[in-house]
């Protein structure tokens, strides 16, 4: 059974070009602005005794390729023993070239689509920060110079939010660091920074830099972007780094694709999150059963031909997709294959291409859209053994 829903280009590219810039650039000096005060809740999407974005229904609907469906439910653990802290992608649709620190409904909806979910094994803390905006990186995609976004103002937020979170919240506990595209930039110039090299390292269960361009020696595990961190070869190993772009076995990053490039002597990181978790290529996914503002052009389309009436804002489609990290001279990336099956009542392709204004895929973003996504339920797997292991160590 073949469905398909269609995304509008524009709002997702920016997103896209600066998890590339930010990760392989060095920030720029800071401009002089007045620090946030992250001692104020009102500066968190997510904090114990204050959850405000973390506070979500996250049930979710699995749909069976027979066409069966089945409630999940989903509570998260206020006693957890480890944290998770989250920088989340380019999403702020201000008009300025950097985000308020008033958190509009893109920063909810993608701390629920992208973050709130592990909340079942950790702590969540996921600060406001002032980005680089949407309307910024539109502006300069197309050669408006009128709006000029301070880079290095987004990192030093993050790097306050973390340090006021180490100062009053860490006490000691492990914790998991999580961020997609501009917050993986982010993120990763936080790591070399800050915690490669530093006490801080021992605590780090695993960072996970999702939608980025990781950059490795041919043949290692460390060395290129990292120094010291590794990247996670196994799903009872703390201390590393789990990282991929995502493409479509049938949409392979052409020759201009950003994401996933390998580099002169070193190739783009790629760890298979399925592996990494169960010891298999199949992706336990949570998709969006809510059409993303702004991206599609339609409602989401049916999930099976059964007639089932889905009103929950995620569905798991068990089977329906598959993953690999795979190589070529140009690109390592993560490989995402849709296992459709005509004669099956089940839905038979998903959403997450981004589309040029001519209704083609523009297949140079790859399923950047749903990188985290369609992985999520694996990355919650892949914490829960990281966590069991790292409180053994």
């Amino acid at each position: 059974m073949k469905y398909h829903k269609r995304l509008l280009p524009g709002t997702s590219l920016g997103a896209l070009a600066l998890g590339i810039s930010a990760a392989m650039l060095p920030a720029p000096a800071a401009q002089a602005a007045e620090a946030v005060d992250y001692a104020d809740a009102s500066n968190w999407l997510c904090r114990p005794g204050d959850p405000r974005a973390c506070e979500v229904d996250m049930s979710t609907t699995i749909v069976n390729a027979d066409g069966t469906v089945r409630l999940e439910p989903w509570t998260d653990n206020p006693f957890a023993a480890v944290d998770c802290f989250y920088v989340y992608p380019t999403v702020s649709q201000d008009t300025t070239a950097n985000s308020d620190m008033i958190a509009g409904p893109e920063e909810y909806n993608v701390v629920r689509s992208q973050f709130t979910r592990l909340g079942s094994q950790c702590r969540t803390f996921a600060p406001l920060y002032r980005q680089v905006t949407l309307t910024a990186l539109r502006a300069s995609m197309t050669g408006n110079s009128e709006l000029t976004p301070d880079r290095a103002l987004g990192y030093q937020d993050v790097l306050d939010a973390w340090n006021y979170y180490l100062e009053n919240d860490n006490e000691g506990r492990g914790v998991v660091l999580i961020g997609h595209s501009q917050g993986a930039g982010v993120l990763t110039q936080l790591i070399a920074n800050e915690i490669e090299g530093k006490d801080i390292q021992q605590q780090i269960v695993s960072a996970m830099l999702l939608g980025t361009t990781i950059q490795v020696p041919e043949g290692d595990v460390v060395g290129g972007t990292f120094k010291h961190m590794p990247l996670c070869e196994s799903g009872d190993q703390t201390g590393c780094i789990v990282t991929y772009a995502s493409y479509r076995d049938t949409n392979p990053p052409p020759a201009m694709a950003l994401f996933g490039r390998n580099g002169n002597g070193t190739v783009s990181a790629c760890t298979n999150p399925a592996q990494l978790a169960n010891g298999s290529d199949d992706l336990h996914a949570y998709l969006s059963n809510v059409a993303p503002e702004g991206f599609s052009t339609t409602g989401p389309s049916p999930w099976s031909s059964s007639g089932e009436s889905i009103h929950t804002p995620f569905v798991s489609v068990p089977g329906l997709l598959s993953a690999e990290c795979v190589s070529n001279d140009r690109f390592s990336y993560l490989e995402i294959t849709v296992n459709a099956d005509p004669e099956d009542p089940r839905t038979d392709t998903i959403t997450g291409d981004v589309m040029n204004p001519d209704g083609s895929i523009n297949e140079g973003w790859g399923l950047h859209l749903i990188d985290v996504n369609a992985t999520m339920g694996n990355l919650v797997d892949l914490v829960e053994r990281q966590i069991q292991a790292y409180r053994w160590e």
